[in-house]
């Protein structure tokens, strides 16, 4: 089912705030050498939940700052609550998930320059994980 108009714009408000408010967190954190970004948010048609998709770069502390932000889930609630108290009756709540697209990218680049032939031999890339 496609996503109706007010799902999209609100799907670009939280992705505006949310990354915002991850960068601001990580930069009180300490975190330095790490870029994060919100590539999609998506919310249900009641507007109850919202998924949230993070790019996380350099790939190998992803899953740290994921832990992070999951810990410190209810915090960032309430400051989004407080950016869109004028927009939004009801804060969504948002889970957040991995996205993992650049990297898949990145290893289909790797191995069209390499010697490797992922044509005609698919089993050279790892499958994409689906959320």
């Amino acid at each position: 089912m496609e996503e109706t108009n007010r799902q999209k714009k609100i799907g670009g408000v939280l992705q505006r705030d949310l990354a915002d408010i991850l960068q601001k967190n990580l930069k009180d954190a300490g975190r330095t050498g790490v870029i994060i970004s919100v590539s999609k948010v998506k919310v249900t048609t009641d507007l109850s939940i919202a998924k949230a998709y993070i790019s996380i770069f350099p790939q190998k502390h992803a899953q740290e700052v994921i832990e992070e932000i999951n810990l410190g889930k209810s915090k960032i609630k309430h400051e989004m609550a407080q950016r869109t108290r004028n927009q939004l009756r009801k804060m969504p709540e948002i889970n957040y998930y991995l996205d993992d697209s650049l990297e898949y990218i990145e290893n289909i680049e790797k191995s069209i320059k390499g010697e490797e032939d992922p044509i005609a031999d698919p089993n050279l890339l790892e499958r994409r994980k689906k959320s």
